[in-house]
């Protein structure tokens, strides 16, 4: 059959449709549609068999792990460079930091490539981008774009904090700024809101998150019960939980050094081991 192009007009409507469907299914995807996740209570034990599992995974597909997770460090390192050649030096080490909070979205082609792995399936790097087609993605891109606003309201808090304590001047170099914060009253004040400052956001990101970026590339829960369901592996084992942020927290300071260069290690091997946390902290559907 001979395939005519239409007239703009039906044409336009016709894209319009689709990106109607296209928009109430994400819509439709944050409600959710499937029933309250169950919560099993971690352990210790489990934080350890799913770091060994994440470990695995990592050793299975090193090569090309590291390959996709480059990329991560690159936009690291181009973050820093901004902060740090402009008026935004205070800001290099919130930025650093930071990447505690949008770790779980960051980390999402990983889960990806774990649960292709743990389902058999042949998975290289190219697998972890395939989220992008995945009906999951509008929903885990919104909920991407919580964790950025929150990165971007720690950002602000660290800044006001500085301006309180240390500014408005922007000292002249990085190691002024490091001997300021190191040797003075005010940098010892600085520190002592924002230290404490930052250790809220990370509570709220990791006890909010701790499983939701898995659970909504796994079952189609929506972003409210996907929260929900992380507030409820929280609550039920606070000190696993707890220690976990601090494993995360101690991996991706690690990872920032040198260059961030780090995260190409680090970032793969907390995602993996994500997924399978995930896995024994929510009893499958």
């Amino acid at each position: 059959m001979v395939q005519t192009i239409g007239n703009p007009i039906s044409w336009g409507l016709k894209q319009l449709r689709a990106a109607g469907h296209d928009i109430g299914d994400v819509t439709r995807r944050i409600g959710g549609t499937g029933d309250m996740p169950r919560v099993r209570t971690l352990t210790y034990a489990d934080l350890r068999e799913a770091l060994r599992l994440g470990v695995q995974d990592f050793g299975a597909l090193r090569t090309d792990v590291i390959a996709a997770a480059l990329l991560y460090p690159i936009a690291g390192a181009v973050l820093v460079w901004a902060a740090w050649n402009g008026a935004l030096l205070p800001l290099i080490f919130p930025i650093a930091s930071g990447f505690a909070l949008v770790g779980p979205a960051a980390a999402i082609g990983f889960y990806e490539m774990s649960r292709r792995r743990e389902a058999g399936q042949k998975t290289n790097w190219l697998d972890g981008f395939r989220v992008l087609a995945s009906p999951a993605f509008g929903v885990v891109f919104a909920g991407a774009m919580m964790l950025a606003a929150v990165f971007f309201c720690w950002l602000l808090t660290a800044y006001f904090i500085f301006l309180a304590t240390m500014g408005p001047e922007i000292p002249a170099s990085a190691m002024d700024f490091l001997r300021e914060v190191l040797t003075t009253p005010a940098g010892w004040a600085m520190m002592a809101i924002g230290i404490p400052a930052g250790a809220v956001f990370a509570a709220v990101v990791l006890s909010s998150a701790v499983v939701s970026f898995p659970l909504l590339l796994d079952r189609d829960v929506g972003i409210p019960a996907a929260i929900v369901t992380s507030l409820r592996v929280t609550r039920a084992a606070p000190g696993p939980v707890l220690a976990w942020g601090a494993i995360v927290a101690a991996f991706l300071a690690l990872g920032t050094i040198p260059l961030f260069l780090g995260l190409a290690i680090a970032l793969p091997v907390l995602g993996h081991a994500t997924w399978h946390l995930y896995r024994k902290a929510v009893r499958p559907a």
